[in-house]
C-alpha cells in the first residue's frame, strides 16, 4: 500500500464501471483475516448505495476519474451520429448493449443511448429497449451532471435535445434520398 500513492481523495467523483458516477465518501481501512486492508468507501446516490473497493484493487475492477472534457465532448458527439442498428437478433444486441454500458467507457455509452434512441416521430421500443436505452442515458447523464456540477435531469435534457437534433437532421437526409 505504501509502495502506490492514493489515486482517489475524499470528495472526489469517479466512476465505476458496472454503477456509474460514485463520490469517495471515506477511506477506511479494515482487517480481514488478520491481513490490513485499505478501502474506498464509494456511495451512489442514485441506486442509495455504498461500495467498499479495495485500494490495491482500484484500478483492475476499472474504476477512474471523470472523464475528461474532451472524453465528454466526443461522447456528445458520438450522440449526434447516425445510429447504427446492427440486423442480428435482439437477445445478442441487448447483450452487446449491455456490456458497452457495463464497461464504463463514456464514448460507448454515447453509442448505445445514440442507437436505442428513438423521436417523437418514430416506432416506439420495446419494453427492453426502453430499459437499455434508460440505463445508458442515465449514465451518461451522471456523469455529465458530475462533470457540468449541474443535476441529473439537467444533463439528460442536454443530452435528449443533442439526440433530437441529430434525429430531424437524419430524417432529412433519409427523406431527400427518398
Amino acid at each position: 500500500m505504501a509502495a502506490k500513492a492514493l489515486s482517489f481523495d475524499v470528495g472526489d467523483y469517479v466512476v465505476y464501471p458496472k454503477h456509474g458516477v460514485g463520490r469517495v465518501v471515506e477511506l477506511q481501512s479494515t482487517e480481514i483475516a488478520g491481513a490490513s486492508l485499505d478501502l474506498y468507501v464509494l456511495r451512489f446516490e442514485k441506486e442509495r448505495m455504498t461500495l467498499r473497493v479495495p485500494v490495491n484493487k482500484a484500478d483492475s475492477v476499472g474504476m477512474r476519474k471523470l472523464s475528461s472534457d474532451k472524453t465528454m465532448k466526443d461522447a456528445l458527439e458520438t450522440l449526434k451520429g447516425k445510429p447504427k442498428v446492427k440486423r442480428t437478433m435482439w437477445s445478442r444486441r441487448a447483450q452487446e448493449y449491455e456490456a458497452k454500458i457495463n464497461s464504463g467507457d463514456l464514448t460507448s455509452i454515447a453509442e448505445v443511448t445514440r442507437d436505442l434512441f428513438r423521436a417523437d416521430d418514430q416506432p416506439e421500443q420495446s419494453y427492453s429497449e426502453r430499459q437499455i436505452f434508460e440505463a445508458a442515458s442515465s449514465r451518461l447523464a451522471r456523469e455529465l451532471a458530475a462533470m457540468e456540477q449541474v443535476d441529473e435531469p439537467t444533463a439528460l435534457v442536454k443530452i435528449l435535445e443533442i439526440l433530437n437534433k441529430a434525429a430531424a437532421i437524419h430524417n432529412k437526409a433519409k427523406e431527400a434520398v427518398a
